[in-house]
C-alpha cells in the first residue's frame, strides 16, 4: 500500500459503536482515496430513500492520496454526505491543517453514521477513537470550539480539529464545517448533516507516516515545484490600483490562447483570491445585483473602496496550508471593528468580496469583514448566504417581502447595516431569518409570489460569484457536476493554464482561437469541459490545491506525483479515466437519491434569460442545455438525461466499485 492506509474508521453514533473497516486495493486502484473513496463508501451503504438529515445518512471526512506524501499543495481534506441542499451527491473541499490528521490517525477516511442521542464529539489520539461529551460545547462558535479542543485533547501533540458552529448546530442547509480558525468546508450543506447528527466536533492526533514508492523521486520533485512557485512573484509596481484596468483590458480581447499558469501562483501568492475584487467588474465576472446588474450600478467611484490593497493594510502575517508554497492565506487586525471582542481574522477572501459586496451593491469593507468573521464563526457558506441577503433584498425592493416580514427591517441595496443585520437573523435562524438560512430555493418554494425568478441557483445550490456569461465553460460546469454551482470544477481560462493535451491524447490541444468559439456547442468544447471534470476528480482525490492545479501540468504534475507515490507507472490517460470513474459515481450517486440531472441547469439570469441590458456581458444568452447535453455525452452519459449509460455502468460493476 503506497499512498494509502487501506481502512477506514466508521462511527455509529446511535449506538456509540467504533470499528475500523478494512478497504479493498481494488477501490484505491480504480478511485485512489479523497473524494473517490468518499463515492465508493457512500454509494454503496447509504440506501436511496435515506433523510439527508436522518440516521441513515452518512457524512465523511475523507484525506486524500498525496497527502502526507512530501508531495507539494497536497494538503485539502473533504466532507461528504448526501446533500440536504440538492438531494444527490454532495461534497466540501478545505484547506488548513486537518487533512495529513486524518491519515497520522490511520485512516483515510471517518464515516459517521446515526444520531447521537446527546452533543458529542470524536477523539482519536495514541489511545484510540472515543466519543466524548460536547454539552460544553454546544451552542458555541466554530473558531472558539476549536480553541477549546486543542487545550482540552492536547496531550503530547496539539490536536487538528475541525467543527460546526450555529448554522450547522440549527441545520442551516447552507451551513459548513470549520477547521484551522475560519477556514470552511462550506458547501452543499455539509455542517447540517453534522449538526443533524449532534457531533460538533472531530478532534485528530495521530502519529502514523505514509509510506511512498520512491521518496526521493518525490524529494526532486517537490524541490523543483518549490523552487518554481518560489520564484514566482508579482513585479513591485503592479498594485490593487491597476487590478480594474486589468479586467477592462480582458474585456476588449478578442481571442484566447495557451497561457502559463505560473501568473496565477504569482498573483495567489500576492493576493490570493481577493486580486479578482475589481478586476472582475469591468469585464462582467463579478455578478452584480443579485445578477441582474453591471458594473453600471456599482461603478469604479464605488467598487475601488474594495482594492486589496485595503485589505491587506490590515495585514498581520501570511500563511499556508499544509504542505503548501503558495501561501494564499493571511490573517487580518479587526480588533477596531465592531466591539472590538474579536481581534483578528481571516482577511475575507473574493467570494465574500463579492457576495456580500458587489451583489448586494456593498462597498464598506469593515462590513465585509465583520461580516466574513460571523460566517466563519457560525459555520455558514458566504457564496449562499451573500446570495441568499440579495433575494431577500430583491423581494423587499419589489413588495414581496414587507417590514412586517422582516421585523420592521428595511432591505435596500448597498445597506451594510441591514445586510449585517439579517445575516445575523439567518444564523441564529431568528425572524424572517428562519425561513432564509436554508439558501433561496428552499426561502422561494416558500414565499412565493413570483420571488422564484429571484432565487438565483443550481440545483438548489447557489453558484460562485463568477459569470458564465463571460467564460462559458464554466456554466457547463455549474450546471452539469453532481455539486451544482461549483465554480473551482473549470472554465475556459483554467484549461487554456493546465496544458493537459501535453499527457493526455484525447484532450483538445489549444491553440490561438476566437473567443467566441466558447459561445458555440461543440465537440471541441465539451470535450475540454470533461477533461477539466476528470482532472478535478483526481485532484480531489489526491488531496491537490485547486491553485496548484491550474498552474498546469509543466508546472505541477498530478500523474508524475501519483507514479511517485503509489509506483503503477499510469499514464495520464490511465490516470483521468479514474477521474472519469469518480465523477461518474457521483453522478450515479445523485441518480440513485432520484435527482434528475436536468434539474441542476442554472436558473435563468445566470445564463443570461433576459439578458443583461449593461456592461461587458449584455445581450448575451447561453445555449447552456446543449452545451451540457455535449458535455454528458462526452462523458458517456445519455445526452438527453444525463444518465450514465449502461455500458459505463457496467464497466464500474466489472471493477466491483458499485453493485
Amino acid at each position: 500500500m503506497k499512498g494509502y492506509l487501506g481502512k477506514v474508521l466508521k462511527v455509529n453514533l446511535t449506538t456509540g459503536e467504533i470499528a475500523d473497516e478494512a478497504i479493498p486495493d481494488n477501490v484505491y486502484e480504480n478511485l485512489l482515496s479523497g473524494i473517490g473513496l468518499g463515492a465508493y463508501y457512500l454509494y454503496k451503504n447509504i440506501p436511496a430513500d435515506a433523510d439527508p438529515l436522518g440516521p441513515d445518512n452518512i457524512l465523511g471526512f475523507t484525506s486524500g492520496m498525496l497527502v502526507g506524501t512530501g508531495s507539494l499543495v497536497t494538503g485539502r481534506w473533504m466532507a461528504v454526505c448526501k446533500s440536504p441542499l440538492t438531494g444527490g451527491w454532495g461534497d466540501a473541499n478545505c484547506g488548513g491543517d486537518f487533512a495529513p490528521a486524518i491519515k497520522a490517525c490511520g485512516y483515510d477516511a471517518i464515516f459517521f453514521r446515526g444520531i447521537s442521542p446527546e452533543p458529542v464529539f470524536l477523539q482519536v489520539d495514541d489511545q484510540g477513537a472515543r466519543l466524548c461529551d460536547a454539552s460544553h460545547l454546544w451552542g458555541k462558535d466554530a473558531i472558539e470550539t476549536e480553541d477549546i479542543l486543542r487545550k482540552e485533547c492536547r496531550v503530547k501533540l496539539a490536536p487538528k480539529v475541525a467543527a460546526i458552529g450555529p448554522a450547522g448546530e440549527k441545520k442551516s442547509l447552507i451551513s459548513g464545517i470549520v477547521n484551522d480558525g475560519g477556514r470552511i468546508a462550506a458547501r452543499s450543506g455539509v455542517g447540517a448533516v453534522m449538526g443533524s447528527k449532534l457531533l460538533k466536533a472531530v478532534v485528530l492526533a495521530g502519529k502514523q507516516r505514509t509510506k511512498i514508492h520512491d521518496p526521493a523521486g518525490m524529494k526532486a520533485y517537490s524541490k523543483e515545484v518549490g523552487a518554481k512557485f518560489k520564484q514566482a512573484s508579482m513585479p513591485g509596481f503592479l498594485k490593487g490600483f491597476a487590478f480594474p484596468f486589468l479586467g477592462w483590458a480582458t474585456s476588449k480581447v478578442k481571442s484566447a490562447s495557451a497561457t502559463d499558469g505560473l501568473m496565477s501562483v504569482m498573483m495567489n501568492k500576492t493576493y490570493g483570491t481577493i486580486a479578482v475584487n475589481t478586476m472582475g467588474l469591468p469585464n462582467g465576472d463579478s455578478p452584480v445585483k443579485n445578477w441582474g446588474g453591471s458594473v453600471k450600478d456599482f461603478p469604479m467611484r464605488k467598487y475601488r473602496k474594495l482594492n486589496p490593497d485595503r485589505i491587506l493594510d490590515r495585514k498581520i502575517e501570511n500563511y499556508s496550508c499544509y504542505s503548501c508554497t503558495i501561501a494564499c492565506g493571511d490573517t487580518c487586525d479587526i480588533s477596531d471593528l465592531g466591539d472590538g471582542k474579536v481581534q483578528h481574522a481571516h482577511k475575507p477572501e473574493y467570494e465574500n468580496c463579492c457576495s456580500l459586496g458587489t451583489n448586494l451593491l456593498i462597498n464598506d469593507l469593515d462590513a465585509i469583514f465583520l461580516m466574513s468573521e460571523s460566517l466563519n464563526r457560525a459555520g455558514m457558506d458566504s457564496i449562499s448566504a451573500g446570495t441568499t441577503l440579495a433575494y431577500a433584498i430583491e423581494c423587499f425592493e419589489n413588495g414581496v417581502l414587507t417590514e412586517e416580514d422582516t421585523g420592521g427591517l428595511q432591505l435596500r441595496w448597498g445597506d451594510a447595516d441591514a445586510a449585517s443585520e439579517l445575516l445575523e437573523m439567518m444564523i441564529q435562524r431568528e425572524g424572517i431569518g428562519d425561513l432564509l438560512a436554508d439558501g433561496v430555493k428552499v426561502a422561494a418554494e416558500k414565499i412565493g409570489k413570483g420571488s422564484e425568478s429571484f432565487a438565483i441557483h443550481c440545483g438548489g445550490q447557489e453558484p460562485g460569484m463568477h459569470d458564465p456569461k463571460l467564460d462559458p465553460m464554466l456554466g457547463v460546469h455549474f450546471s452539469a457536476d453532481p455539486t451544482p454551482g461549483r465554480h473551482t470544477i473549470g472554465a475556459g481560462i483554467y484549461y487554456n493554464m493546465m496544458n493537459l493535451w501535453k499527457e493526455v491524447t484525447w484532450a483538445p490541444k489549444v491553440t490561438k482561437y476566437p473567443k467566441s468559439q466558447e459561445y458555440i456547442p461543440s465537440d471541441e468544447e465539451a470535450l475540454k469541459s470533461v477533461a477539466l471534470s476528470c482532472y478535478k476528480m483526481l485532484n480531489d482525490a489526491c488531496g491537490g490545491c485547486f491553485f496548484a492545479l491550474i498552474a498546469g501540468l509543466d508546472h505541477w504534475n498530478l500523474f508524475r506525483m501519483l507514479n511517485d507515490t503509489t509506483g503503477w507507472g499510469l499514464s495520464g490517460d490511465e490516470y483521468m479515466a479514474i477521474g472519469r470513474r469518480i465523477q461518474t459515481l457521483r453522478q450515479m450517486f445523485s441518480v440513485k437519491h432520484g435527482v434528475e440531472p436536468k434539474d441542476a441547469i442554472m436558473t435563468g439570469r445566470v445564463m443570461g434569460e433576459p439578458p443583461l441590458r449593461t456592461g461587458n456581458l449584455k445581450g448575451i444568452t447561453l445555449p447552456i442545455e446543449e452545451m451540457v447535453s455535449l458535455h454528458w455525452k462526452h462523458f458517456g452519459w445519455n445526452e438527453k438525461t444525463g444518465l450514465p449509460e449502461q455500458e459505463i455502468v457496467a464497466d464500474l460493476e466489472e471493477r466491483a466499485l458499485v453493485q
